[in-house]
């Protein structure tokens, strides 16, 4: 890849809307078309991201058994500088470094933000999500003001933008991810994406459909598996095979550069 690895940093400051599960998944499915990717979880206290991959480590160990994965790491620090210093270690043997950050305001969450390349900011299908990134009038549901996380996000890509064109680095792709849609009431969704599209015109980022709310997500975490796991799943039943159609149709959605490079051998039993 061209410009050093590419950055894929998932960002909400609001916890519950599926971030981590998001990243690991989007991490495992990088790996399976060949990608070298590293994950830092940023999250020091939760870890779920870490833990995940920990758990997907020691399955492999226990079953014997070699799946596309991704190097992982906690940053447990404080200093912006150190973990750039990570980040320039493991993006000298990797195509992609994901980043999960915590789910609250976090000065090293903003900073990997506005240095990504690709933005993912996971949002629950609700006003309360919404928030996050625009305030909306109570009796229009019109967008009133973007929020502090938007105007955060909008300066660092107008700067990343005037460096694109210095530098030839990469601009800043934003995509919100609408997370579990299926349990939003349809009034109230179609306000949603009113809201969305009125605010994606104005600061630029993308919608993409993410992952619906499923049981199986929660079930996967204590092996570390993913949907794309086929042959270690046993018997799938519809909404399993409904989800990983959801989870391709995500990284589809997220336009990431993949390397073209031979693709490992289970992929073929992912598909």
């Amino acid at each position: 890849m061209s410009n050093g690895p590419h950055r894929i940093v998932f960002a909400n400051e609001k916890g519950g809307t599926g971030k981590s599960t998001t990243a690991v998944h989007v991490a495992v499915a990088l790996a399976y078309q060949g990608a070298r990717v590293a994950a830092i979880d940023l999250d020091s206290r939760q870890r779920t991201m870490h833990r995940y991959l920990e758990n997907r480590a020691e399955t492999m160990r226990r079953r014997s058994i070699a799946l596309p994965t991704a190097t992982f790491e906690v940053f447990g620090g404080d200093d912006a500088g150190e973990l750039d210093a990570l980040t320039e270690k493991l993006g000298q043997e990797h195509d992609f470094l994901v980043f999960d950050t915590p789910g609250r305001d976090d000065p090293l969450a903003r900073h990997v933000a506005t240095r990504a390349d690709t933005l993912v900011t996971p949002l629950n299908d609700s006003f309360v999500d919404f928030d996050l990134i625009g305030q909306v009038d109570a009796e229009t549901f019109k967008v009133r003001r973007l929020s502090f996380y938007a105007e955060l996000i909008w300066e660092a890509r107008k700067k990343r933008a005037m460096a694109t064109i210095k530098d030839a680095r990469r601009e800043m792709d934003w995509v919100v991810v609408r997370n579990r849609t299926g349990y939003t009431e349809a009034r109230n969704q179609k306000r949603i994406d009113q809201a969305l599209t009125e605010l994606s015109k104005r600061v630029g980022f993308r919608v993409a459909s993410g992952l619906s709310e499923r049981v199986i997500y929660r079930e996967l975490f204590p092996s570390g598996l993913t949907l794309l796991d086929k042959g270690q799943l046993g018997e799938l039943g519809t909404s399993h095979l409904v989800a990983r159609q959801e989870l391709r149709t995500l990284v589809s959605g997220l336009n990431l550069p993949v390397p073209a490079k031979p693709a490992p051998a289970a992929l073929e039993s992912a598909a």
